[in-house]
């Protein structure tokens, strides 16, 4: 693979996480779709096919900042760059992009146990008690209140992260059926 289609790789994959990124605005207007969004596909999509794995960090990582940043626009029209808990957030995608990464072969069985795994990532990070002040009590029973009441918000990233996994997933590798540039070197040695 030369490095002009290496190169033009990246940036499929970079146009493909920032157009799928930008589903994550419509939670503002509907606010049924309430973490149905694409997070936890992006960060396993990065994951799995950037061939240098800190550009699927970065890009990932940036594109769910820029994303935070508009979010946040929308509900108090504030420019607001961090907020409390980011970086327990942002830990969660860190580890997603990790699971991506350990993707040696994408299929349906493996993509979905990766989703899976990016769901309970999430679930069991973000809703450690300490982060909510005192809305729930500091203690295992407080940590599993916690989780309990965010089941309907991580049945919603469940299902969204499935459908945009199945979406960025499928959509690439039926490019990549196609367009050989986007292959790695091992499929072109097949």
């Amino acid at each position: 693979m030369s490095a002009k289609d290496n190169t033009n790789r990246n940036l499929i994959l970079i146009l493909m996480i920032l157009v799928v990124a930008a589903f994550r605005l419509l939670a503002f207007k509907y606010k049924e779709l309430s973490n149905f969004n694409p997070v936890g596909a992006i960060a396993l999509f990065g994951g799995a096919y950037f061939k240098s794995k800190w550009k699927g960090y970065v890009t990932v990582l940036l594109a769910l900042f820029s994303t935070d940043i508009v979010i946040n626009y929308l509900y108090t029209s504030k420019l607001t760059f961090w907020y409390s808990g980011a970086e327990w957030v942002y830990l969660c995608f860190a580890l997603m992009v990790l699971v991506g990464n350990l993707l040696e072969k994408v299929n349906v069985a493996n993509v979905l146990l990766a989703s899976i795994a990016a769901v309970l990532i999430h679930w069991l990070i973000t809703d450690l008690p300490w982060l909510y002040g005192t809305l729930y009590p500091h203690t295992l029973a407080g940590y599993g209140e916690s989780l309990v009441k965010a089941i309907p918000f991580e049945q919603n990233m469940a299902l969204g992260t499935l459908v945009f996994s199945g979406i960025l997933f499928g959509s690439f590798e039926l490019a990549k059926s196609k367009y050989t540039f986007l292959q790695d070197k091992k499929q072109l040695a097949l």
